[in-house]
């Protein structure tokens, strides 16, 4: 007991030297926070295996920051921003995921999603389902891409594909999308001509809609050669 409170007090005065290296200074030179760290250890009577003092060091802290906050939920991708790294395969690294914590956080998982669906769902799917689950997907094209929406979900926008954020532009429909915002930049100054207030508002929506998703398009067409793969976290085997 004496040893894990002793131990939480020096985790306590490490969180304070701020160690996470994201582009700060440490509140205490690093012999200094060393010097704390290893009295800490020692009170505690914390030894390896053979007997001897364990050792600790400020990237000791760190690296259990980043372990506690990944096994917590937080995504890699910010505990990388938090440590100041580059690549999160470097923060990859720094993390450790043991196999029973990890089979047993999938079982749970598992046994949350089985209890949550509905007994029908435990079957096979009928002939008539399958056919109308792929007909589904043949009615999701469109004149400018596809519909994005959740499988099984209705239409919340009453078809006006243009000005919903599902709408998935396929680059190939770029001049008929160009074209669009040309005709509603027309329709709306004919609006202003004939004083048809009431067409304004809802052409300028669509408007901006489409405009807005012709921005997005070309943004993403000019920056695919400049992205940037992350690649997938490689495990290595410990032995």
């Amino acid at each position: 007991r004496r040893a894990s409170r002793t131990m939480r007090w020096a985790r306590s005065r490490i969180s304070s030297l701020n160690f996470l290296g994201a582009g700060t200074i440490s509140t205490f030179p690093w012999d200094q926070s060393l010097h704390h760290i290893r009295g800490a250890s020692e009170r505690a009577g914390v030894r390896t295996l053979t007997g001897e003092p364990l050792r600790f060091t400020p990237h000791d802290f760190r690296r259990i920051f980043a372990t506690e906050a990944a096994n917590g939920g937080l995504p890699l991708h910010i505990v990388a921003r938090l440590l100041g790294h580059a690549s999160v395969n470097t923060t990859q690294a720094y993390t450790a995921v043991f196999d029973d914590e990890l089979v047993r956080s999938y079982q749970a998982f598992l046994a949350n999603r089985r209890a949550e669906r509905p007994a029908a769902e435990h079957r096979v799917a009928t002939d008539a389902e399958w056919r109308e689950f792929q007909q589904h997907f043949q009615t999701r094209k469109l004149e400018l891409g596809t519909c994005g929406r959740p499988y099984g979900t209705p239409c919340r926008h009453e078809h006006a594909c243009i000005r919903c954020p599902s709408l998935r532009v396929d680059p190939r429909a770029r001049p008929r999308l160009a074209a669009i915002v040309d005709n509603l930049r027309d329709r709306i100054q004919e609006a202003r001509l004939n004083h048809w207030l009431g067409e304004i508002e809802g052409l300028t929506t669509s408007l901006t809609a489409a405009a807005e998703k012709l921005t997005r398009l070309d943004r993403a067409s000019a920056g695919s050669a400049e992205r940037v793969s992350l690649g997938m976290p490689l495990l290595s085997n410990p032995d």
